[in-house]
């Protein structure tokens, strides 16, 4: 059965959701959660909640996906202590320390990948089932194709998002409200940038990065039939009356297998951005999926209906069974519900019926009616003795007393034994300037001054080398050089990936900048080494032990850490950061080229789009596919601050080259060289200094 999983931003909402039909909610406690702006959950509404749920059939799957630091580890192992005892079904994760720690504290409670782990591969399902996950939620981009492959082949379940707002970047790889305004989206704290007006090449009035909200509601009998195990409806931002109404829509969906007009309708009164999409589970991309939201009335008859479904009301959701036996000898009522839990309860000795007795089908009826509690009466057994008499107050009270009896029992928590964190080895990093390596992204920028220079890694392209075996094992002949893979790989574009890996590896390639979990085992499985890149979000101790353990040559840091997170970090795994670049601030399955002219032309032309401030975002493509990447006007350089950079006990530090030309590269590397001044009209120290919310 396909599992209705829907958002709980309050104990309001989460009450909403219950009463219109979810299996299960997910919700946040705290600060460990990408919603933090909601109301969320202290750890004593977390208990209430968790009752709340239970007693109604309802799991609760508790957030803890953003990034963490090491100075709030302490903080995150207690609220994962308490969320275990609290009795918490699941714990949906982000961060590779945060996967530890679940596994470490409280092993009973399983782990879901969150879709900010940006899981769009089935290597990458099947490396979550390796870490001991049982489920994981896909990225949003993905088609039905792509998620039946998927799911066919998948060790653990699926869960995929049916509902809610989509965003421009893969989550996970959006970085540009951290960047824009120190508030980060793998912290939980994007201030939704995509929904503001851009223009192409100077200000306009237009929306590029705002799509429409997701809408797979005629596709729920199919995506069950597909294996999905769990359908995602987003909002915890939400009111509780959108949770209601959407939840109730999807829960006919499910339960009828087929959409009204009117279930539409409730569905656009509730929210949405000029309509809604189905695009990504089409396969399509493309402007018309593109929508903002606009200022209507709110239709007060709405929320009033909205409200109706879950204020002050009981609808039943758990099915339960009576046997009833009255006789002279007393009477009692045992209750059962499908979880196998029994309540008996004793009433009183009926008396001698003087002119009406007793009859079974009267017993029954009245037993059945379990209104204003969450049970559903499906069987009554009676056992009666003719010539008694039983009040129908005694009756009622065995009824009471029983499911009451019920109630407790389905809310209590079961204890499970939770366990203290393992430490890990702190290793402090080499001391000293850490060596150089350098990444570009265009064959123009492999100047003779570039080459001539020592470095400990040369990044260059996958297909760039795999276009060209000359340049290649000359690279390969001066030393040090990795293929940098796409952070997107679908599984239908992996079979190109690993043949143009296969022909490297036969010219002498030896190593690979992977920047998705995904792409780690076929690296490994074709015996490549593998160095991390940003995109795997490494922000703490126990995510960079991860990559020890994971055997990475070297890994580099998140850009959104501070300098005193990055000296502090240990560097059990050789550590490098990106000093030098245009920071990369989303990667889009829409072409940004492709929605502008209705042509792709990605290959051969330059784009930016400027927001209202004038600040200029350039666009390239994320390897050599039609998938756009959003870069930072201003450049990252820390080019005259590299005594600064040596007492951060890093194995390298990065120059990122991606819309320079070949002149441009030159000058950096002399900057580099002689540490030129800083320049603050075209440059940023980027998060280093000022860290991010």
């Amino acid at each position: 059965m396909l599992e209705l999983l829907a958002p709980a931003g309050s104990m309001e909402a989460l009450q909403a959701a219950v009463q219109n039909g979810a299996n299960a909610v997910y919700l946040g406690c705290g600060m460990f959660n990408a919603r933090q702006s909601a109301k969320n959950f202290t750890p004593q509404t977390l208990v209430e909640a968790v009752k709340y749920c239970h007693i109604r059939g309802v799991a609760v799957h508790l957030t803890l996906n953003t990034l963490v630091s090491d100075r709030e580890m302490k903080e995150l192992c207690d609220l994962i202590r308490h969320a275990a005892v609290a009795g918490v079904d699941a714990f949906i994760v982000q961060d590779l320390g945060v996967i530890q720690l679940c596994r470490q504290i409280a092993p009973h409670v399983p782990i879901h990948g969150s879709t900010q782990m940006t899981i769009h591969s089935l290597s990458g399902v099947q490396l979550c089932a390796a870490w001991g996950m049982s489920r994981v939620v896909l990225s949003r981009e993905l088609s039905r194709d792509e998620i039946a492959k998927i799911c066919a082949e998948s060790p653990i379940e699926i869960e995929v998002f049916g509902h809610g707002a989509l965003c421009m970047c893969y989550s996970g790889q959006c970085y540009l409200s951290a960047a824009i305004g120190g508030r980060s989206g793998n912290r939980g704290r994007c201030a939704q940038p995509c929904r503001q007006s851009y223009g192409y090449g100077h200000w306009e009035n237009k929306y590029p990065l705002s799509l429409k909200d997701n809408c797979l509601v005629n596709y729920v009998k199919e995506l069950e039939a597909l294996g999905v195990a769990s359908l995602k409806l987003e909002g915890r931002m939400k009111r509780p009356e959108y949770v209601a109404t959407v939840t109730g829509v999807y829960r006919r969906a499910i339960d009828e297998g087929h959409v009204s007009p009117l279930m539409m309708e409730q569905l656009h009164t509730a929210f949405n951005r000029e309509g809604f999409t189905d695009d990504y589970y089409k396969g399509e991309t493309g402007p018309q999926m593109f929508g903002t939201r606009k200022d209507e009335r709110e239709s007060g008859a709405w929320l009033k209906e909205a409200r109706a479904t879950y204020e002050g009301i009981e609808n039943p959701l758990v099915d339960v069974k009576f046997r009833a036996v009255v006789s002279s000898a007393g009477s009692s009522l045992a209750v059962a519900d499908e979880a196998g839990n029994v309540c008996t309860v004793t009433g009183p000795v009926p008396e001698v019926a003087r002119t009406v007795q007793l009859e079974s089908a009267a017993l029954a009826q009245r037993l059945s009616k379990t209104g204003g509690t969450p049970y559903r009466c499906v069987e009554v057994r009676t056992q009666v003795e003719p010539g008694l008499v039983l009040s129908a107050a005694a009756i009622n009270a065995m009824r009471r007393d029983a499911l009451n009896q019920l109630t407790a029992l389905r809310g209590r928590r079961e204890q499970k034994q939770v366990f203290r964190p393992r430490k890990f080895s702190e290793v402090p990093g080499p001391k000293g300037m850490p060596g150089l390596s350098i990444q570009v992204t265009a064959k123009e920028q492999l100047t003779q001054k570039l080459l001539k220079l020592e470095t400990v890694m040369l990044y260059v392209p996958l297909h760039l080398l795999d276009a060209d075996p000359e340049l290649t094992q000359r690279l390969l002949n001066r030393g040090k050089l990795a293929a940098v893979l796409p952070r997107i790989i679908h599984d239908n574009e992996m079979p190109r990936i690993k043949a143009a890996l296969m022909r490297l590896k036969e010219l002498g390639l030896k190593d690979v900048l992977v920047g998705n979990l995904g792409h780690l085992i076929p690296v490994r499985e074709l015996g490549l080494r593998i160095r991390g890149d940003f995109g795997l979000n490494i922000y703490n101790s126990g995510a960079v032990d991860m990559t020890r353990k994971l055997e990475f040559a070297s890994t580099a840091l998140s850009f959104e850490m501070t300098m005193p997170q990055i000296r502090d970090v240990t560097k059990s795994t050789p550590c490098e950061l990106l000093v030098y670049g245009r920071m990369p601030l989303m990667v889009t399955e829409n072409c940004l080229f492709y929605n502008r002219t209705g042509e792709c032309t990605c290959n051969r032309t330059s784009l930016k789009l400027i927001d209202k401030t004038g600040a200029e975002f350039p666009v390239i493509k994320d390897g050599d596919g039609c998938r756009s990447v959003l870069l930072n006007g201003k450049k990252l350089s820390w080019l005259d601050r590299q005594e600064d950079l040596q007492r951060l006990g890093l194995w390298a530090t990065r120059l990122y080259f991606t819309t320079e030309n070949p002149g441009e590269v030159d000058r950096v590397l002399s900057a580099y060289i002689h540490a030129d001044p800083f320049d603050p009209g075209a440059c940023t120290r980027g998060l280093y200094l000022r860290g991010v919310d």
